[in-house]
Protein backbone atom coordinates (compact mmCIF):
# COMPACT_ATOMS: atom_id res chain seq x y z
CA UNK A 1 0.00 0.00 0.00
CA UNK A 2 1.29 3.54 -0.91
CA UNK A 3 1.11 6.69 0.97
CA UNK A 4 1.06 10.07 -0.16
CA UNK A 5 1.72 12.47 2.39
CA UNK A 6 1.27 16.31 1.65
CA UNK A 7 3.81 18.88 2.42
CA UNK A 8 2.58 23.07 2.39
CA UNK A 9 4.27 25.88 3.82
CA UNK A 10 3.70 26.15 7.03
CA UNK A 11 3.23 21.63 7.85
CA UNK A 12 4.27 21.05 11.02
CA UNK A 13 2.81 17.21 11.06
CA UNK A 14 3.84 15.97 7.95
CA UNK A 15 7.06 13.57 9.17
CA UNK A 16 4.75 12.75 12.19
CA UNK A 17 2.21 11.28 9.65
CA UNK A 18 4.59 9.75 7.27
CA UNK A 19 5.84 7.73 9.84
CA UNK A 20 2.42 6.57 11.38
CA UNK A 21 2.04 5.38 7.75
CA UNK A 22 5.33 3.62 7.84
CA UNK A 23 4.71 2.29 11.62
CA UNK A 24 1.38 0.59 9.91
CA UNK A 25 3.46 -0.92 6.98
CA UNK A 26 2.97 1.42 4.45
CA UNK A 27 5.26 2.74 1.70
CA UNK A 28 5.23 6.41 1.94
CA UNK A 29 6.00 9.38 -0.60
CA UNK A 30 6.32 12.90 0.72
CA UNK A 31 5.38 15.41 -2.10
CA UNK A 32 5.03 19.11 -2.16
CA UNK A 33 2.65 21.60 -2.69
CA UNK A 34 3.65 23.04 -5.96
CA UNK A 35 3.53 19.17 -7.46
CA UNK A 36 0.62 19.12 -10.00
CA UNK A 37 0.28 15.39 -9.81
CA UNK A 38 0.51 12.20 -7.55
CA UNK A 39 3.06 9.99 -7.80
CA UNK A 40 2.03 6.49 -9.31
CA UNK A 41 0.36 3.91 -7.64
CA UNK A 42 -1.23 5.87 -4.36
CA UNK A 43 -3.92 4.36 -2.71
CA UNK A 44 -4.20 6.92 0.11
CA UNK A 45 -3.40 10.76 0.71
CA UNK A 46 -2.49 12.00 3.68
CA UNK A 47 -3.08 15.86 4.66
CA UNK A 48 -1.07 16.97 7.81
CA UNK A 49 -1.81 19.51 10.40
CA UNK A 50 0.15 22.17 10.88
CA UNK A 51 -0.57 26.14 9.94
CA UNK A 52 -0.19 25.97 6.29
CA UNK A 53 0.63 29.10 4.31
CA UNK A 54 0.77 30.79 8.48
CA UNK A 55 -2.98 30.25 8.36
CA UNK A 56 -3.64 33.27 6.42
CA UNK A 57 -7.39 34.05 4.96
CA UNK A 58 -8.98 31.35 6.34
CA UNK A 59 -7.35 28.25 7.70
CA UNK A 60 -6.63 25.65 4.72
CA UNK A 61 -8.02 28.07 2.58
CA UNK A 62 -4.86 28.88 0.56
CA UNK A 63 -3.55 25.54 0.67
CA UNK A 64 -6.89 24.38 -0.94
CA UNK A 65 -5.18 26.20 -4.07
CA UNK A 66 -2.33 24.97 -4.46
CA UNK A 67 -1.54 23.11 -7.41
CA UNK A 68 -1.13 19.32 -5.33
CA UNK A 69 -5.23 20.13 -4.41
CA UNK A 70 -6.65 19.44 -8.28
CA UNK A 71 -5.27 15.99 -7.81
CA UNK A 72 -5.87 15.33 -4.87
CA UNK A 73 -9.63 16.12 -5.18
CA UNK A 74 -9.48 13.57 -8.22
CA UNK A 75 -7.78 11.09 -6.59
CA UNK A 76 -10.90 11.38 -4.27
CA UNK A 77 -13.19 11.75 -7.05
CA UNK A 78 -12.54 8.45 -8.13
CA UNK A 79 -12.78 6.31 -4.64
CA UNK A 80 -9.13 6.97 -3.48
CA UNK A 81 -8.55 7.34 0.12
CA UNK A 82 -7.92 10.39 1.69
CA UNK A 83 -7.30 11.39 5.07
CA UNK A 84 -6.70 15.46 6.92
CA UNK A 85 -5.76 15.51 10.37
CA UNK A 86 -6.26 19.27 12.35
CA UNK A 87 -4.98 21.67 9.72
CA UNK A 88 -5.54 18.70 7.12
CA UNK A 89 -9.45 19.18 8.07
CA UNK A 90 -9.47 22.84 7.28
CA UNK A 91 -7.95 22.17 3.62
CA UNK A 92 -10.38 19.13 3.01
CA UNK A 93 -13.90 21.41 4.13
CA UNK A 94 -12.38 24.34 1.71
CA UNK A 95 -11.97 21.77 -1.04
CA UNK A 96 -15.11 20.85 -0.54
CA UNK A 97 -14.57 17.09 -0.20
CA UNK A 98 -16.37 17.08 3.13
CA UNK A 99 -19.12 19.31 4.32
CA UNK A 100 -18.91 21.51 7.12
CA UNK A 101 -16.22 24.64 8.17
CA UNK A 102 -13.65 24.68 11.13
CA UNK A 103 -14.29 28.06 12.88
CA UNK A 104 -12.85 29.77 15.99
CA UNK A 105 -13.10 27.49 19.01
CA UNK A 106 -15.94 28.62 21.34
CA UNK A 107 -13.67 29.48 24.13
CA UNK A 108 -11.40 31.53 21.69
CA UNK A 109 -8.17 30.42 22.94
CA UNK A 110 -5.60 27.51 21.27
CA UNK A 111 -6.01 24.46 22.84
CA UNK A 112 -3.11 22.12 23.27
CA UNK A 113 -4.00 18.83 25.23
CA UNK A 114 -4.91 15.09 24.77
CA UNK A 115 -8.56 14.64 24.87
CA UNK A 116 -11.16 11.46 25.09
CA UNK A 117 -13.06 10.75 21.85
CA UNK A 118 -15.60 8.13 20.89
CA UNK A 119 -15.61 5.73 17.98
CA UNK A 120 -19.39 6.57 16.44
CA UNK A 121 -19.13 4.37 13.56
CA UNK A 122 -16.85 1.32 12.48
CA UNK A 123 -18.27 0.89 9.13
CA UNK A 124 -14.91 2.79 7.26
CA UNK A 125 -11.55 1.63 6.95
CA UNK A 126 -10.32 4.66 9.16
CA UNK A 127 -12.28 3.27 12.09
CA UNK A 128 -12.65 -0.31 11.43
CA UNK A 129 -9.89 -1.44 13.57
CA UNK A 130 -11.43 -0.07 16.75
CA UNK A 131 -14.61 -0.98 18.52
CA UNK A 132 -17.86 0.37 18.66
CA UNK A 133 -18.61 3.09 21.43
CA UNK A 134 -14.33 2.60 22.12
CA UNK A 135 -12.89 5.84 24.29
CA UNK A 136 -9.97 6.55 23.09
CA UNK A 137 -6.89 9.94 24.28
CA UNK A 138 -5.79 11.86 21.37
CA UNK A 139 -4.00 14.76 21.58
CA UNK A 140 -5.95 18.10 19.76
CA UNK A 141 -3.48 21.73 19.22
CA UNK A 142 -6.09 23.81 17.42
CA UNK A 143 -7.79 26.98 17.12
CA UNK A 144 -10.14 27.07 14.96
CA UNK A 145 -11.50 23.47 15.40
CA UNK A 146 -15.24 24.56 16.43
CA UNK A 147 -16.86 22.07 13.55
CA UNK A 148 -19.97 23.92 12.86
CA UNK A 149 -22.77 22.75 9.75
CA UNK A 150 -26.15 23.88 8.50
CA UNK A 151 -28.51 22.02 10.36
CA UNK A 152 -29.69 20.28 7.12
CA UNK A 153 -26.21 19.01 6.78
CA UNK A 154 -25.85 17.83 9.83
CA UNK A 155 -28.87 15.73 9.96
CA UNK A 156 -27.83 14.12 6.76
CA UNK A 157 -24.41 13.47 8.08
CA UNK A 158 -26.09 11.52 11.31
CA UNK A 159 -28.55 9.64 9.23
CA UNK A 160 -26.16 8.14 6.63
CA UNK A 161 -23.48 7.24 10.29
CA UNK A 162 -20.93 9.96 8.91
CA UNK A 163 -19.82 10.75 11.98
CA UNK A 164 -16.42 9.24 12.48
CA UNK A 165 -15.35 10.18 16.34
CA UNK A 166 -17.17 12.32 18.65
CA UNK A 167 -15.70 14.50 22.03
CA UNK A 168 -16.21 12.54 25.17
CA UNK A 169 -15.74 16.62 26.69
CA UNK A 170 -15.79 19.01 23.69
CA UNK A 171 -13.34 21.11 23.89
CA UNK A 172 -13.68 23.95 21.11
CA UNK A 173 -17.69 23.92 20.91
CA UNK A 174 -18.17 21.70 17.86
CA UNK A 175 -21.69 20.50 16.99
CA UNK A 176 -22.53 17.53 18.45
CA UNK A 177 -19.40 16.72 19.40
CA UNK A 178 -18.07 16.21 16.08
CA UNK A 179 -14.47 15.24 16.28
CA UNK A 180 -14.11 13.76 12.70
CA UNK A 181 -16.29 13.43 9.06
CA UNK A 182 -16.27 10.74 6.49
CA UNK A 183 -17.83 12.04 3.19
CA UNK A 184 -20.58 10.13 1.35
CA UNK A 185 -18.82 7.60 0.27
CA UNK A 186 -17.02 6.43 3.78
CA UNK A 187 -12.96 6.98 1.76
CA UNK A 188 -12.59 10.39 2.92
CA UNK A 189 -11.74 11.36 6.77
CA UNK A 190 -11.48 14.40 8.43
CA UNK A 191 -10.77 14.68 11.95
CA UNK A 192 -9.14 17.89 14.33
CA UNK A 193 -7.38 15.13 17.07
CA UNK A 194 -4.13 14.36 16.31
CA UNK A 195 -4.13 10.20 15.73
CA UNK A 196 -0.71 10.46 13.97
CA UNK A 197 1.07 11.65 17.31
CA UNK A 198 -0.01 8.63 19.31
CA UNK A 199 1.19 5.54 17.32
CA UNK A 200 4.51 4.99 19.91
CA UNK A 201 4.32 4.15 23.37
CA UNK A 202 7.08 5.92 23.81
CA UNK A 203 5.10 9.02 23.14
CA UNK A 204 2.64 8.53 25.48
CA UNK A 205 0.09 6.15 23.81
CA UNK A 206 -1.02 4.18 20.96
CA UNK A 207 -4.44 4.74 20.64
CA UNK A 208 -3.85 6.04 17.00
CA UNK A 209 -2.22 2.86 15.69
CA UNK A 210 -5.24 1.22 14.83
CA UNK A 211 -6.49 3.93 12.11
CA UNK A 212 -3.59 3.31 10.57
CA UNK A 213 -3.19 -0.42 10.84
CA UNK A 214 -6.67 -0.96 9.53
CA UNK A 215 -5.90 1.48 6.43
CA UNK A 216 -3.14 0.13 5.38
CA UNK A 217 -4.59 -3.48 5.78
CA UNK A 218 -8.01 -2.55 4.30
CA UNK A 219 -5.43 -1.27 1.34
CA UNK A 220 -3.89 -5.20 1.02
CA UNK A 221 -6.57 -6.41 0.51
CA UNK A 222 -8.26 -4.64 -1.97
Amino acid sequence: MKAAVITFPGSNCDRDLAVAFERAGAEVVRVWHKDSALPQGVDVVGVPGGFSFGDYLRCGAIAAQSPIAAAVKAHADRGGYVIGICNGFQVLTEMQLLPGALMRNAGLKFICKPVVLEVATTASAFTEGYGAGQRLTVPVAHHDGNYTVDAETLARIRDEDRIAFRYGDNPNGSMADIAGVLSANRRVLGMMPHPERVVDAAHGGTDGAALFAGLVGKMALA
